[in-house]
């Protein structure tokens, strides 16, 4: 064969570098990403009809959160970019996706809880709409991974306080949360 691998070498060879995936979804194709301690996440039904459609955003009545409305904003994010990392240490933050695909990265640094060091991706797109809460002392960041800007409103569980924001950062690209966004900017 004058030095030429076979077929079957070439097979062994890459599938030994390869990485097999990981499961996503269940059998019954939702997903089994388990949300952190203290998250909840609840799936919004989407009502359309030859006119548009229509959701919900939030109602009481569904008891998902004991914390009533008391403030509430939208913010984008570009495709490509990375908001966060943030933290709050006196409110929560409660989302609902409108517009675009984002994944929201969380990290749980909480000495007490039962997923202390854990990461977790949540995909929210405009397809699936879900409410999502991230409780006190979880780093959260939001990447853009659609082409259109992402349109989240946000409705914590404290008004803001301009004069003293309950918000703490950390870049990106730090080494103190153990997931990467690759090459995607933002801070």
């Amino acid at each position: 064969m004058n030095g030429e691998r076979s077929p079957t070498d070439l097979l062994e060879k890459t599938l030994a570098r390869a990485k097999r995936d990981v499961a996503t979804v269940k059998a019954t194709g939702h997903s089994i990403v388990s949300p952190l301690d203290g998250m909840k996440i609840r799936d919004i039904e989407l009502h359309t009809d030859e006119r548009g459609n229509v959701f919900e955003i939030f109602d009481r009545r569904w008891n998902w959160h004991p914390d009533p409305i008391v403030f509430a904003y939208c913010f984008t994010v570009r495709p490509g970019v990375v908001k966060g990392w943030g933290l709050h240490k006196e409110h929560e933050d409660r989302y609902v996706l409108l517009q675009g695909e984002l994944e929201l990265v969380v990290y749980d640094v909480r000495p007490d809880s039962k997923t202390k060091g854990e990461v977790r991706k949540i995909h929210l797109s405009e397809q699936n709409r879900q409410l999502v809460n991230i409780p006190r002392f979880v780093w959260h960041a939001d990447r853009n991974i659609g082409s259109k800007d992402a349109l989240v409103v946000n409705f914590p569980t404290a008004p803001y306080d301009h004069a003293n924001p309950d918000k703490y950062r950390l870049s990106v690209d730090t080494d103190l949360i153990p997931h990467s966004f690759g090459n995607s900017k933002g801070w």
